[in-house]
Parts: C-alpha cells; structure tokens; sequence
C-alpha cells in the first residue's frame, strides 16, 4: 500500500524541458559594457584632468566600477532566461528580481521573425520574435545560435499554422 501522492508518468511528461540561452550572448553583452563604459572611463578621466585638475581625474574610476557591477549583473540576468516548447505554448522565462513568465499559444502566434543585427552577427547571434493579437503578449527569445533560431521559427510557425487550422 503506498502513502502519499506519488508522481505519475502524466505529472512528469507535463514538467517544462528548459532551454538556456547560449553563452555567446553573455559573451556580447559582457564586451559591449567594458568597452561603452571603458571609453567613458577614458574620456571622462581626460575631461576631468585637462580641465578641472588631476585630482578630479581620479572620478573616471566611477565607470570601472559601473564596469565589475555590470558584470555580475550581465551574468545574473544571463542565467535567467530561458525557453521551453510544449505540446501547446511556448514558454519565456526570464528576470532576477522581478521573475516573468511569457506563455505564447503556437495557435495565437501570427508571425515568427528572426532578426539579427550588425553586432549579433559578428558574434555569430540571431534572436526570434514571436507577434500575437496582442500587443502585450509579443515576445522575444534574444541571443540564439542562428541554426538553432532558424530551427525555432520554423517549428514555431508549423505549430502555429496546425494550431489555428483548428479555431
């Protein structure tokens, strides 16, 4: 005789697989802070020490600053975002603090786009944008492998187009 409430097979198969984001995203993300506030750094240390003084120079570390903070938190957001495909929806995942969950029925998707700008394509990145009815509920999944983004969209508008066949 069992005790309890064991977990079923139904309990388990409903669990969410989870996919995290590449570290290349990271990586862009990462190097796009140290040098945006490492140029800061550099003008301000100038500005300061050509016009109000050499002690006042010494501020420009501010930024260097701003620099290991961002890089923890870079790190920590990083980790936060994930995506899981279910047998209906889509799943988004994603924040540190403020925790928010994105839920996209494939049969309310209208479009699935990759898009993928000059910098993310230096770092070999593409993100997948979802649009729905509404507004509210559009999402994004940045920072993906391109083959991967490309796979995501077509499997996303499949399921889509199967799912709205049948409203």
């Amino acid at each position: 005789m069992e005790t309890g409430s064991p977990r079923d097979a139904e309990s388990v198969a409903a669990e969410p697989v989870w996919t995290g984001l590449p570290p290349g995203l990271l990586r862009m993300r990462r190097l796009l802070l140290v040098v945006w506030l490492g140029l800061v750094a550099v003008a301000l240390g100038v500005c300061l020490g050509l016009f109000a003084g050499p002690r006042w120079a010494v501020l420009a570390a501010v930024p260097l600053g701003a620099v290991a903070w961002g890089w923890v938190l870079l790190g920590r957001n990083w980790r936060s975002w994930r995506y899981a495909e279910r047998a209906d929806d889509l799943l988004i995942s994603r924040g540190v603090l403020w925790r928010e969950e994105t839920v996209v029925p494939y049969g309310r998707m209208q479009l699935v786009e990759v898009t993928s700008g000059p910098v993310e394509r230096y770092f070999g990145l593409a993100s997948v944008q979802l649009h729905t009815a509404a507004a509210a509920t559009d999402a994004t999944i940045p920072g993906l492998d391109p083959a991967e983004a490309e796979r995501l969209r077509d499997r996303l508008t499949e399921l889509g187009e199967a799912r709205s066949a049948g409203l």
